[in-house]
Parts: structure tokens; C-alpha cells; sequence
């Protein structure tokens, strides 16, 4: 097999991965940042929404408030967090769960 043949066989292994694996919390930090730091602080340590620090919830129970909402809780939460994917969600959980 040609040198370019292999280059682009794994430019394309390197993109299908890309959309395949799963969230990370890089991802999920700046997503944080951008929707969720003006009440849980920059850092998770809680402004006017709790701290998220060290948080017992899991990172499913973070997903499923943040794209099915949560009766039990105040607003933003109560409804979905809108403009947050699925995907987005399960990267802002696994951010939240670094957070110590």
C-alpha cells in the first residue's frame, strides 16, 4: 500500500473515532463555562446555584437534569437546559465529576 494510501485511511479512522468516542471533560469544561459558571462559578464552587464540588450526584442523574429537567429543583433546571445535546450533557457531567 502506497504511503498516501495509508495517510488517508488514517486521517479517516482518525475522524470516524472522533465523532465515536465519548464525551470528555475538556469538552465539557468550556461547554460548563459557557452555560452553567454564571450560577455554579467558573470553578463549580457555587454563586447563585449550588457548588458543584465533590457533588454525590451521579454523572447520570447530571445528565438527565440537564436534558429532561428536574421537578425537584429550582430553576434552570427545572425544564431542560436549552441548546444542550445529549452528548453535550454527558461531557458537562463528566467535567462536573472532576471538580473537587
Amino acid at each position: 500500500m502506497k504511503l498516501a494510501h495509508v495517510a488517508v485511511l488514517l486521517l479517516v479512522v482518525a475522524l470516524i473515532a472522533s465523532f465515536t468516542l465519548p464525551a470528555s471533560a475538556d469538552d465539557g469544561s468550556a461547554i460548563f463555562k459557557n452555560k452553567c459558571a454564571v450560577c455554579h462559578g467558573a470553578e463549580g464552587q457555587g454563586k447563585m446555584g449550588p457548588s458543584l464540588k465533590g457533588t454525590s450526584v451521579t454523572a447520570d442523574q447530571i445528565v438527565d437534569m440537564l436534558t429532561k429537567g428536574n421537578d425537584a429543583k429550582k430553576m434552570p433546571h427545572k425544564k431542560p437546559l436549552a441548546g444542550l445535546s445529549a452528548d453535550d450533557a454527558k461531557a458537562v457531567a463528566a467535567f462536573v465529576k472532576t471538580l473537587k
